[in-house]
């Protein structure tokens, strides 16, 4: 079992920055690759980024590349999302996620992730 708990979610303006954390507890050994999801009200779960947890390789959701970046701490088994230039529509509930035992590509779908966090709101206003 791997247990996940984000936080730094809140309230921004139009332009400003946030940084999240989710912090991985556990089997944290186990651990192949971390993710981030949103998902905003009426809306399908969407993926942000993710990263291998060793080698770092990364991807990026379309609508936040150029804008986010996605780092992990393997001594701290904590992964982050540094999140700029932020916009209106990235208004949702973030949620980390993390792949167990796995050899591939960093997944890009819900169905790639086997634990999951029970996320945090972030709000951008106008």
């Amino acid at each position: 079992q791997v247990q996940l708990v984000e936080s730094g979610g809140g309230l921004v303006q139009v332009g400003g920055s946030l940084r999240l954390s989710c912090a991985a507890s556990g089997r944290t050994f186990s651990t192949s690759a971390m993710g981030w999801f949103r998902q905003a009200p009426g809306k399908e779960r969407e993926f942000v980024a993710g990263i291998s947890w060793i080698g770092g390789s990364t991807s990026y959701g379309d609508s936040v590349k150029g804008r986010f970046t996605v780092s992990n701490d393997n001594a701290k088994n904590t992964l982050y999302l540094q999140m700029n230039s932020l916009k209106p529509e990235d208004t949702a509930v973030y949620y980390c996620a993390a792949k167990t035992y796995y050899i591939g590509l960093v997944p890009t779908t819900n169905t790639g992730y086997n634990y999951w966090g029970q996320g945090t709101q972030v709000t951008v206003s106008s």
